[in-house]
């Protein structure tokens, strides 16, 4: 049995690793982790963990973590990731960051929009860990920098025109909206419920952290700079997010022709969902599940093409994709605990 950590269990991404592996047949949990409630049985900070999950919430002690776990989830901030993962790195941990503080290859970049960075000299050596672009190095990594929610629904989106150099990369705009779980469990103003409730808001805008994450693997796929507006929204509901991305078509093709180009594309792809014509995702339809479903319609009037993907921010574009990464470098089944149906209604 493979033991693993969760570091920062006391979250919504925490309890939601929690969730998924302790149905994983290949996995013992060994320790999770909270300062804020060092003592308490996990299950007393998430009671519906009760009867899956009962462990103590302990300090965060590289050493005394290390002796145990072969693998640890990273489940913290920006910046309090990057003091703790070095120390597991060396303790011979692997370990699965879900913080942002390994995404970005360019420290400039990364200090420009986050702060400054303790151990850049582990960009290099961090694969990004979305599988469906990076299965093989993932295959023997060490350290996997977990993507981001929105850069998730948005890069599998656009993949398979860019890399096929269908669509304008100038022209790419990127409107996503996001259930409030995405700000995290600290209680913040804007995600009470009166502030949330009946809402519906554009925030970050030209601001947004995970504009360089986006841009940083466009560029990858189109071979040339993308810089593209990206607005996120805030929905009011738990989780998921629904993201609408346009792009000026380079030929034309109808719907028909691109829904059987992404069919292709991800045809061996066990979590990537293409809709066929006449249907679009919705957030309703992943609930709880690591897929990403994906639409799309041709616009002829205007020679655009919009996609349209949906994800569980908290799987797929957290904790479900960090355990897929998990499975990946550990020699397991891709899908091994992640077999969810949707919960719906």
């Amino acid at each position: 049995m493979l033991k693993v950590a969760v570091v920062g269990a006391s979250g919504y991404t925490g309890v939601e690793l929690l969730r998924i592996l302790v149905g994983h047949p290949e996995i013992e949990i060994c320790c999770v982790t909270s300062r804020q409630h060092e003592g308490l049985p996990i299950n007393q900070v998430f009671p519906s963990l009760s009867g899956f999950c009962e462990l103590p919430c302990e300090p965060l002690d590289i050493a005394a973590i290390a002796k145990h776990a072969d693998l640890v989830f990273t489940a913290l901030p920006h910046k309090t990731a990057m003091e703790v993962v070095p120390g597991f790195l060396a303790a011979g941990c692997k370990v699965v960051d879900l913080s942002a503080d390994y995404r970005l290859k360019d420290q400039d970049v990364y200090e420009q929009w986050y702060q400054v960075h303790s151990s850049p000299e582990l960009f290099a050596e961090a694969v990004y860990g979305l599988p469906e672009l990076y299965r093989e190095q993932l295959r023997s990594a060490r350290l996997v920098a977990n993507p981001g929610c929105y850069p998730t629904s948005v890069i599998l989106g656009l993949a398979p025109l860019l890399e096929k150099h269908l669509i304008d990369p100038k022209s790419l705009i990127v409107d996503s909206k996001s259930g409030v779980s995405g700000a995290g469990r600290g209680v913040k103003l804007g995600s009470l419920f009166c502030e949330a409730n009946e809402g519906f808001k554009a925030y970050g805008i030209a601001s947004h952290r995970h504009t360089p994450e986006i841009e940083q693997e466009l560029t990858g796929l189109a071979g040339c700079a993308i810089r593209l507006n990206f607005t996120p929204h805030l929905l009011p509901v738990n989780r998921g997010i629904l993201s609408t991305c346009y792009a000026d078509l380079l030929e034309d093709k109808s719907t028909e022709e691109l829904i059987a180009l992404f069919q292709q594309h991800y045809a061996d792809e066990h979590f990537i969902r293409v809709m066929p014509g006449g249907q679009l995702p919705n957030i309703a339809y992943v609930r709880g599940t690591n897929f990403c479903d994906i639409g799309l319609v041709s616009d002829q009037h205007t020679g655009r093409v919009i996609v349209v993907t949906a994800i569980d921010n908290l799987v797929k574009g957290a904790a479900g994709q960090a355990v897929q990464n998990m499975n990946i470098i550990c020699g397991f089944d891709e899908s091994l605990g992640l077999g969810i149906v949707p919960t719906f209604p």
